[in-house]
């Protein structure tokens, strides 16, 4: 599933700096196309319809070019005369850290969260074969950063990913769902959340449960520098066309997207199985935005979503369960 499934990271990501030194300046690379800058739309909305009530859907999508200037006039018209923004689906921690000096006591804990189990090294993690061509990329984005060699093999390839999408001129994408919220909010939108919500009954021995568990990231890890290697000219591609709407090149461009086995290293992991509310994750942030959905199907006259572009996509997606149901559904051209 491609939701950025946010509770591995909303772990690690509270931690001070994973390495101990900063990287110095990368050599620059080379990528032959140019990203649009300026202004620009994005794809047209899907909608979903049942009798006169409309769900209207935007298709986010990442990595994008970081000179672009989105904006869709087609969005904020649906949006200013909507009833309500559903948030795009994902997974939340809540901690139940009820006060500052609970949370100091536990960050001694979040330290080292991204480090490899017994303080193996990278190269002891991977195939040779992977770790030779991992040295090549991280020579080439990062430089002679020591320290990330300490990392679990999912984090070190999420470093490299951003580095290298920096370089060439791209981030993930998420400012544009950012000012989504953000019109919602100035306008008085009620934004309802889709995500599902884990509430860890003891943060500190689930965190240190995590440090001493291993992770089956050798495939997200190997995926990613698959894509790395071959696929950034075309993922610069998809970007410009996700940035133009021109949603016909956008399907054309497939590439394989090492989200799906990096999610799948958290989501199927024995430590995240072991941790009360988090099994068959996967169904539970599907089956909380489809009923999310149709409620406000019912409920309002118009409503606002935000999906992955592959949610709507994909065969087995979110856009696919609600046709499944007999919504009407009108694609954008």
């Amino acid at each position: 599933m491609p939701h950025r499934y946010a509770l591995l990271i909303a772990l690690t990501l509270a931690s001070t700096s994973a390495w101990t030194q900063q990287a110095p300046e990368p050599e620059a690379a080379t990528v032959p196309s140019i990203l649009v800058v300026g202004q620009r739309p994005g794809p047209a909305l899907w909608k979903v319809s049942k009798d006169d009530h409309v769900l209207w859907i935007f298709a986010s999508y990442g990595p994008l070019p970081t000179q672009m200037d989105w904006r869709s006039q087609q969005l904020e018209t649906v949006l200013a005369n909507s009833q309500e923004l559903l948030g795009t689906p994902g997974t939340v921690i809540s901690v139940g850290w009820s006060n500052s000096l609970n949370m100091l006591t536990a960050l001694p804990f979040l330290a080292g969260v991204k480090k490899n189990v017994d303080g193996a090294r990278l190269q002891d993690q991977v195939p040779p074969d992977v770790y030779a061509r991992w040295t090549v990329l991280k020579q080439k984005y990062i430089g002679n950063d020591a320290g990330i060699e300490e990392l679990r093999p999912m984090f070190a390839a999420q470093t490299l990913s951003s580095r290298a999408l920096g370089v060439a001129g791209m981030d993930g994408g998420g400012a544009v769902t950012k000012r989504i919220y953000e019109l919602g909010k100035n306008w008085k939108i009620p934004i309802t959340s889709t995500s599902v919500n884990i509430p860890l009954e003891n943060p500190r021995e689930t965190l240190r449960d995590f440090k001493k568990s291993k992770l089956d990231d050798v495939a997200c890890f190997t995926q990613t520098i698959d894509r790395l290697e071959k696929d950034l000219e075309t993922m610069r591609r998809r970007a410009n066309a996700w940035a133009m709407g021109d949603l016909p090149t956008l399907r054309k461009l497939d590439f394989p997207d090492e989200k799906i086995a990096c999610n799948a290293a958290v989501v199927d992991s024995k430590w995240l199985n072991n941790v009360k509310g988090a099994a068959d994750m996967r169904k539970q942030v599907k089956a909380t935005w489809i009923a999310a959905a149709e409620k406000s199907l019912t409920n309002n006259r118009s409503t606002l979503a935000v999906l992955a572009m592959s949610e709507l996509t994909s065969p087995d997606g979110m856009l696919a369960v609600l046709r499944a149901r007999g919504y009407q559904i009108e694609e954008p051209e």
